[in-house]
């Protein structure tokens, strides 16, 4: 089986995609639209651009065309919440789940790890500031994880070899994780945890799931740590609960909006780390995705579904 593929993806990755022993034809996509190469496509790789973010927001009927001839829409991100929920319309849709998932853990054990031992807080510059100063543990301390995917499980691997002890809760509680002890709400998770990590997609179920009465669980000083999506914490009752309590500090790669406006509270909060959505770290991470593409791109030659279908009733 021959396929029409059309791309966002970057020209080197595009370039590096036509070397691919399989019977591939690239094409362009229309910048403004990108969403007519269905016109001509069996395949459409695309990538959460202003165009798409800016049709969901606008909450855009199906183009008439879509979908088109496609057979297959693949997302570069995992999530689709970027997207138009017409996206979904296309007989298949997947998405780059897990290929990112080792760099996003890496950044939960670094918010950990500086949140408990920060070195550059205690640095002394002179003798008159050498004085013992007691830094955090993260052995014996407790991760909680809500939401065992990809990335929880890669968490999970790296609290558990430094000495925590990892707890989580899944959409799917009869399903075993190695090293992490399941609970059954994710009220439990937050209530025993000292460092909450978020890491459920962004559907309206999750829709401020972290709420005021939720954080209201949570033990005093405990450390949220959010890598999912803004939509997923109630950002107003976040505020309140580092001011309040029980909060002790939240590490945040993600908001809602992105950016947030100038001005708002979270940019300049104490206890509040604050990233601009960088913690899948696309460029050390993009031969992963383009060896998903490239596998999935040899099954459906093949005649085979590709991975991580999205489903059309989860929205993930």
């Amino acid at each position: 089986m021959s396929l029409v593929v059309a791309s966002q993806l970057d020209a080197d990755f595009n370039r590096k995609l036509a070397t691919l022993p399989l019977p591939l034809h690239l094409i362009p996509v229309p910048d403004a639209e990108p969403w007519r190469a269905a016109a001509d496509a069996d395949v459409l790789i695309v990538r959460p651009s202003p165009e798409w973010i800016g049709t969901r927001q606008r909450a855009a009927v199906r183009p008439e065309a879509w979908p088109g001839r496609l057979r297959w829409v693949f997302s570069a991100s995992a999530g689709i919440d970027f997207y138009p929920e017409w996206l979904l319309h296309a007989p298949l849709v997947s998405c780059g789940r897990g290929t990112a998932s080792e760099e996003i853990a890496d950044y939960v054990i670094a918010a950990i790890y500086l949140q408990a031992k920060d070195l550059d807080s205690v640095r002394v510059t002179s003798a008159a500031a050498w004085r013992h100063t007691p830094l955090g543990q993260v052995a014996g301390t407790t991760v909680g994880l809500v939401g065992l995917g990809a990335i929880g499980q890669a968490v999970a691997r790296r609290a558990s070899a430094l000495g925590a002890h990892v707890v989580g809760v899944r959409r799917n509680g009869a399903e075993s994780v190695p090293g992490v002890e399941l609970l059954g709400s994710v009220e439990a998770v937050v209530a025993r945890a000292d460092h909450i990590v978020i890491a459920v997609p962004a559907t309206p179920a999750t829709r401020h799931l972290f709420n005021a009465e939720l954080l209201a669980r949570a033990r005093p000083g405990a450390h949220l740590i959010n890598v999912a999506r803004g939509s997923v914490v109630d950002q107003a009752a976040l505020v309140a609960a580092l001011d309040h309590g029980p909060l002790g500090f939240a590490t945040l790669d993600v908001t809602e909006p992105e950016p947030l406006p100038d001005g708002h509270p979270l940019y300049t909060h104490p206890k509040v780390r604050l990233t601009p959505h960088l913690s899948a770290n696309y460029t050390l991470a993009r031969h992963r995705l383009f060896e998903k593409v490239a596998e999935d791109m040899a099954r459906v030659v093949r005649g085979e579904a590709p991975t991580d279908l999205v489903d059309r009733e989860r929205g993930y």
